[in-house]
């Protein structure tokens, strides 16, 4: 069932396409139906709805019948706009997020109907063909919000230290307790905590925690394979969702289904406020200050920060994503998860985020094969054929990489760091932070040109490279040579159009 503010919309956009097809101003038809410019300009605009006998007196006023004026159908002009009206994705699309209202979009439209609505469709078309599910749109909707805001919120930082403060939690490098989370959440929230519930059921192996809301209290299933690192995570995140009052939410991390873009980006803002719980942005930048400052590049160094924190890898470079534009100065970054299915051998970025804008490397969803020379693909393969030769598993595995991209020219000094998961699970995964390698960078990280770290030739994918002789390669350049091929085609037909003339 259409909203009133959508029924609104769609009469004011057959209003206005009824009006220029007969060539007539909003004046004009004011005075031939005795309504006044001014309430005819907000009918157009969607924000009023006329009554009754308005209505009555438009449609005699454009020769159409009553009931054609207040049908919800759109002419043939507007019909991806009714579907766009219509759609899941624009019922989840958080407008004002970005400071656009539905009004502004639609009377953007009108403006230019024919060509906009050709936009959309093609939106729409491009949705469909590539399986563009509305979870996968709410999470790129959070990305560009986050990367709007260069994912740093001063409001989440100052929660964060008024809690630290208000219930006597440890400033130092002193790590946070995971008993004393428990005891939090069970003395201020009333919660339980269930550590055994979810170990139960194989399908829910991949689940880090479950919450369910219940009249007694709630309660919070935790997997009882978590590190220590993880499971504090989160008992923070749940803290972050109490007091910062967070009530529309999803009941699993990790995500088994996304149904608004509310819980999603009440999901991000428990999760930044617990990042900033362990990792203080004051601590912290310090820390990664002293670090870069070194000449020498040294992953054991990096990890033993870490280990100070408590956190996860993925926590720890994620955080750097917000600390780094902000109080160092190393404003163009990305972040990338990678995960490797060992029974699929197939390879999925399950977490991105580019500041300020879209850099390399980059997810795709038209399964072509990432370049197996970035550091957290490269990193990876190690580690699975670590395991495989009968080694013992190697906890975790660190290592950094100045990716030079054969397409762009651009280089970045990624650091990667790869970890075992638990024995329930199948896939493996790696986290990396990408700088890119400009005077900024050069100036203030004065490891970049450690000889010890090696410079590689990188592509976006296989299917995109012009490496010739690459040994990794997983598949063949198809789509470059394609795009070669109509280079030269383009270029023969404008030899024989010049040769012609």
């Amino acid at each position: 069932m259409l909203s009133d503010q959508k029924v609104r919309l769609i009469f004011g956009l057959k209003l206005k396409q009824l009006r220029h097809d007969r060539n007539l101003s909003l004046k004009e038809l004011a005075e031939v139906c005795g309504i006044s410019v001014s309430y005819l300009n907000e009918i157009e605009k969607g924000k009023k709805y006329p009554k009754s006998e308005k209505i009555v007196a438009l449609a005699h006023a454009l020769e159409v019948p009553y009931d054609e004026m207040v049908s919800l159908k759109l002419g043939k002009t507007l019909a991806p706009v009714n579907e766009l009206l219509n759609s899941e994705i624009l019922n989840e699309l958080p407008l004002d997020v970005f400071g656009v209202n539905l009004e502004n979009l639609v009377e953007i439209i009108s403006n230019a109907p024919i060509k906009v609505s050709a936009f959309i469709s093609t939106l729409i078309s491009i949705a469909r063909n590539y399986e563009m599910r509305v979870e996968l749109f709410l999470h790129a909707t959070l990305r560009s919000y986050q990367e709007l805001h260069d994912n740093y919120f001063e409001e989440l930082e100052e929660a964060a230290e008024r809690f630290t403060t208000e219930f006597g939690l440890p400033v130092t490098h002193a790590p946070i307790p995971v008993e004393r989370l428990k005891e939090l959440l069970k003395g201020q929230y009333n919660y339980q905590i269930d550590e055994a519930q979810l170990g139960k059921y194989t399908e829910l192996q991949d689940i880090r925690s479950v919450f369910v809301q219940k009249k007694s209290g709630n309660k919070l299933l935790l997997n009882l394979h978590l590190t220590e690192a993880q499971a504090a995570f989160q008992l923070a995140k749940e803290i972050g969702y109490n007091y910062l009052h967070l009530t529309e939410r999803s009941n699993t991390q990790s995500w088994v289904r996304a149904e608004t873009f509310e819980q999603v980006l009440n999901n991000f803002k428990a999760s930044y406020f617990a990042g900033a719980l362990f990792l203080n942005r004051t601590r912290i930048q310090q820390d990664f200050k002293n670090f870069i400052a070194s000449e020498t590049w040294s992953g054991a160094v990096l990890l033993q920060l870490i280990e100070q924190y408590n956190v996860s890898t993925d926590t720890f470079l994620y955080r750097l994503t917000s600390i780094a534009p902000r109080f160092l100065g190393l404003n163009e970054l990305f972040f990338m998860r990678m995960s490797y299915d060992k029974t699929s051998e197939h390879f999925d970025v399950t977490k991105e985020l580019h500041l300020p804008n879209l850099h390399n490397p980059h997810s795709n969803e038209i399964n072509e094969h990432y370049c197996r020379r970035w550091v957290g693909v490269a990193i990876l393969t190690e580690l699975n054929k670590h395991s495989q030769n009968g080694n013992p598993p190697a906890d975790l595995v660190v290592k950094a990489q100045r990716a030079l991209y054969l397409s762009s020219g651009k280089e970045y000094f990624c650091i990667s760091i790869a970890r075992n998961p638990h024995a329930t699970q199948s896939a493996i995964s790696s986290v990396t932070i990408g700088f890119l390698i400009n005077k900024d960078f050069m100036n203030k990280v004065r490891f970049w040109n450690d000889m010890n770290v090696p410079v590689v030739l990188v592509s976006a994918t296989c299917e995109r490279c012009k490496l010739n002789d690459c040994k990794e390669r997983s598949a063949p350049p198809y789509v470059l040579e394609k795009q070669v091929r109509q280079s030269r085609m383009e270029a023969r037909l404008k030899e024989v159009i010049a040769q012609t003339q």
